[in-house]
């Protein structure tokens, strides 16, 4: 049986990029709300417990502008959600198979939309 839940999630703060040169304090309260934002917005989409070995998870990113974004960077941005939604559905996210980076169209503030796909059995 294969179970597939989408998350959806704020865009990821600035101070959340590898290449952030901002202080330390201001990335650590980023990287505290997106963990929380990335176990809430797992909750909303109806996701809990999953008994379950490894998820397969796709990533689609909605850049706010035209701006060009780097892949890994993005990906990275997107550390503290990916440990939220573990802490919600019970997998460590070293489990994680992701799939590469997916672009979707520009939005007005941004926005990631993840999916995850689960197999039992």
């Amino acid at each position: 049986m294969t179970e597939r839940f989408t998350i959806n999630l704020p865009w990821p703060h600035k101070d959340l990029s590898p290449n952030a040169r901002g202080h330390w304090g201001k990335k650590a309260n980023a990287t505290k709300k997106a963990r929380k934002d990335g176990y809430n917005a797992s909750l909303a989409a109806g996701v809990s417990k999953i008994d379950a070995k490894a998820a397969h998870v796709t990533t689609t990113f909605f850049p706010p502008t035209l701006a060009g974004f780097d892949d890994d960077n993005l990906q990275a941005r997107c550390k503290a959600f990916f440990d939220g939604i573990s802490d919600a559905i019970g997998i460590d996210d070293k489990h994680f198979k992701h799939a590469p980076v997916q672009r979707g169209e520009v939005r007005k503030l941004g926005a990631v939309m993840v999916e995850i796909e689960v197999r039992h059995g």
